[in-house]
């Protein structure tokens, strides 16, 4: 059960992530290794705006330190924060959204190479959130900084 009882208590911890608090998230699944990430963000009272729609600011809120919390998950000991966030709006978000993020084996190599030649890597995601019917309501392009730690 110590598996079970170590993915409680990550849940638990990016509930009360103190922006996630707010609006509500939920974790989905996680992998281990946080190759995968799926995070329910609820249209409710806090994350709807006037038209009724969610707030592109929480679609932000939610899709911003997801890559650099699977960066310093899998390369500990380093600085990693947001350093460009893009959200392309598709559609009204008009139910709750699920947040996709997938780490490719392949950016995870680029990583571990460039800090093992630079001490440093700044390397890209992509990934979506997706309403309860599975369209695409954002597309999210983040890039992010992993330096030496202080």
């Amino acid at each position: 059960m110590p598996d079970r009882d170590n993915k409680l208590i990550l849940a638990e911890r990016l509930e009360r992530f103190p922006p996630f608090q707010s609006l509500g998230v939920k974790l989905l699944s996680i992998s281990d290794d946080w190759a995968k990430v799926r995070l329910l963000l609820p249209l409710n009272r806090a994350t709807r705006n006037p038209g009724g729609s969610m707030f592109g600011g929480s679609i932000a809120s939610l899709a911003d330190p997801i890559p650099a919390l699977a960066c310093n998950h899998r390369f500990p000991g380093y600085d990693v924060w947001t350093r460009e966030l893009a959200v392309d709006f598709r559609r009204p978000g008009l139910s709750d959204l699920e947040l996709r993020f997938d780490f490719p084996a392949q950016t995870s190599q680029q990583i571990a190479r460039e800090l093992a030649e630079r001490n440093r890597s700044t390397p890209a995601f992509e990934f979506g959130l997706y309403d309860t019917d599975g369209e695409l309501v954002a597309w999210i392009n983040n890039r992010v900084a992993i330096r030496p730690g202080s």
